[in-house]
């Protein structure tokens, strides 16, 4: 646990000064655990880390907050906070998540009442967990072969924080028996269970302006790319106009603050772009720079194909139920350690296209040039990735485990 808090310590020093460069005070006031409830009395208190978890543990949080009781989520990032900060959920209070330190955990605790503890993925803080009151649960948990060694390095770290866990429901079998062999007891075992496997898509239609600049079968989507993915994206564009001249790439990073550089690439390949950021007409450019945040729904509805990135480099994948619920095609390179079983679903139903460099990706794009292939593709994928578990058992459980 030294190391762990030392480690913590100086994570905690580089978030606060970041802060204090830019002058968020109230940021600051969250991550030291300074924050008070908009209502006083006892408060559950869940979590999830950045936007793409939140959205997943969504039905979860409209489930507890149809209990009536008061809610507080927290979060990582500055964009989930924003994001959930829009709904409307009665009785859900949202904060950036205190560092996981002793001081900013006990106000957390204290000041907002916190009886229970519910956490999603891979984000799991052992001080958090071991401090907070009440049962812990984990939802839609998830741990690669490489962060269960991690934890292990930590000595008896990961064995007694989930010593501490009274209900984990993994997103696939590899990760609930990691979780086994690191210490989680076997009468906290819940069923495998994807969370991301309810994603429903947000009521978010094109405008007439997009509507017009792209033909779903003629538009495909590179979604959430990172460094080093972008070169190969935009060669097989570029290899692929040749055979499809009417072509159009929506290339959509994962971080946005990179779209400069992205610009410079796709000039270089001698492509036409246009940027979303600087609200630049698409009509007509081969590159449209999706270079926004929370607007992916917009391009999987325009797009009959969908390259899901983080794939072709070491990232371990996005998320392939996005795209599968607007019925698009999936391409996906090789690295897709972060939904491994939901990949393995669809490979095993032929229901996405492999891809690892720009040749196979622009032969694969040559391959779905018919809006009836495209079409069947999404279908199938929809179809793999139906989800067999029961929603209503798996909440059910969790609702005894608050109650006992």
């Amino acid at each position: 646990m030294g190391l762990y808090r030392l480690l913590m310590t100086l994570f905690a020093a580089k978030e606060i000064l970041r802060r204090i460069a830019q002058r968020d005070w109230h940021g600051i006031r969250a991550r030291l655990g300074r924050t008070k409830p908009e209502r006083p009395g006892p408060h559950l208190w869940m979590h999830t880390a950045s936007n793409g978890e939140a959205m997943s543990a969504r039905p979860v949080i409209d489930r507890l907050a149809a209990r009536g009781e008061a809610i507080l989520l927290t979060v990582n990032t500055d964009t989930a906070l924003a994001l959930v900060r829009g709904w409307n959920v009665p009785g859900l209070s949202v904060r950036l998540a205190p560092v996981d330190l002793p001081g900013p955990v006990r106000r957390v605790i204290a000041r907002w009442g916190v009886t229970a503890h519910v956490t999603f993925e891979s984000d799991l803080w052992p001080i958090r967990i071991r401090s907070v009151p009440g049962p812990v649960i984990v939802l839609g948990a998830r741990l690669t072969a490489r962060t269960a060694k991690g934890w292990t390095r930590l000595g008896r770290l990961a064995r007694d924080m989930l010593g501490r866990v009274s209900y984990l429901s993994a997103q696939d079998a590899q990760s609930l028996e990691r979780f086994s062999a690191l210490g989680l007891k076997s009468a906290a075992r819940g069923p495998v269970f994807d969370l991301k496997a309810l994603y429903t898509p947000p009521d978010a239609t094109p405008g007439a302006d997009l509507r017009a600049a792209f033909t779903r079968h003629e538009t495909w989507l590179a979604a959430s790319t990172h460094q080093g993915e972008e070169d190969i994206v935009i060669a097989a564009h570029e290899r692929t106009l040749r055979a499809r001249p009417g072509l159009r790439l929506i290339l959509a990073p994962r971080h946005p603050k990179r779209a400069a550089g992205i610009e410079q690439l796709i000039g270089k390949a001698g492509l036409s772009c246009a940027r979303r950021s600087r609200g630049e007409d698409p009509a007509g450019a081969q590159v449209y720079l999706a270079d926004t945040l929370g607007e992916m729904p917009l391009w999987y509805a325009l797009a009959g194909v969908t390259l899901v990135a983080g794939s072709l480099t070491d990232r371990g994948g996005h998320t392939p139920y996005e795209p599968a619920a607007f019925g698009s095609a999936i391409l996906s390179g090789p690295d897709t350690g972060n939904f491994r079983a939901a990949y393995a679903r669809l490979k095993d139903a032929g229901a996405m296209i492999d891809v690892t460099g720009a040749g196979d990706l622009g032969d694969a794009l040559v391959s779905l040039a018919d809006a009836s292939a495209q079409e069947a593709l999404g279908r199938a994928a929809q179809e793999a990735l139906r989800q067999d578990t029961d929603f209503d058992a798996l909440m059910r459980d969790v609702q005894a485990v608050l109650n006992a």
